[in-house]
């Protein structure tokens, strides 16, 4: 494997692989289209994001002299909106709505965003479209259904097809060339959302029900909140989390 300056470039994501564009298109009926919509926020002071040193690593540092790199445990936003919380339905779910899978392989080629939300047996494609070599090793929670895997990518490798068997919230992906790169694999059955920079976070396509959701940060754990999906009416829910 070569060293860690390979990474110039990708570095400021912090997580490799599929982490953007990888929602994709599902084959649903109409009564499957409601939304549950909402925003989430941090109530008190956000953790002080410490920068991350690459002085072991000049290409990488002199890449991000500008822009300095930080970790992305908590991610805040305007209002002290919550970045990177992965919202799922964990109870109330019709078994058929749960077991749809995506028809299309989402195809990603950077390592963002920090946190990605996918559904149980979701393929998608590690691309590298950068230059230099990258290096992915997700680790699930032991006894998990999914394995762990350890997985270099040089520069013009072709892509790699991965999915996840089962449930899991969720799956760390680290690298262990590069200690500051870190990240996570929310896999759940059914619609989910991950907040934007702008705490905002959307779950399409949930039939009419009475639900139970369940959102989910790395730093402060997860809330539930109960919510009513009627037929043509968006439900909101919104979670407010508190600073340790």
């Amino acid at each position: 494997m070569n060293t860690c300056y390979k990474f110039v470039g990708l570095a400021s994501a912090l997580l490799l692989l599929a982490f953007g564009f990888l929602y994709s298109t599902r084959s649903v009926s109409a009564a499957a289209e409601g939304k549950i919509t909402g925003t989430i926020k941090l109530q008190g002071t956000p953790a002080h994001q410490r920068p991350i040193d690459m002085s072991k690593e000049p290409n990488c540092q002199k890449a991000h002299a500008a822009h300095p790199v930080t970790t992305e445990t908590v991610v805040t936003g305007p209002n002290n909106t919550l970045q990177y919380v992965v919202v799922y339905i964990s109870e109330g779910l019709p078994a058929a709505a749960a077991s749809q899978v995506p028809s299309e392989t989402p195809t990603c080629c950077q390592y963002i965003p920090h946190v990605m939300a996918l559904d149980v047996n979701q393929h998608f494609k590690v691309t590298n479209s950068d230059p230099h070599s990258h290096n992915i090793h997700p680790i699930p929670k032991p006894g998990s259904a999914n394995h762990e895997w350890n997985k270099s990518q040089p520069a013009g490798a072709a892509p790699f097809d991965v999915s996840w068997p089962a449930e899991e919230v969720a799956i760390h992906v680290k690298c262990n060339i590069h200690p500051w790169m870190s990240g996570y694999m929310a896999v759940v059955k059914g619609p989910t959302g991950t907040s934007d920079n702008n705490g905002s976070y959307t779950l399409s396509n949930v039939p009419p029900g009475n639900y139970t959701l369940t959102a989910w940060q790395e730093t402060y754990g997860t809330q539930t909140q109960k919510v009513t999906v009627s037929a043509g009416q968006p439900a909101k829910a919104d979670f407010t989390f508190k600073a340790k």
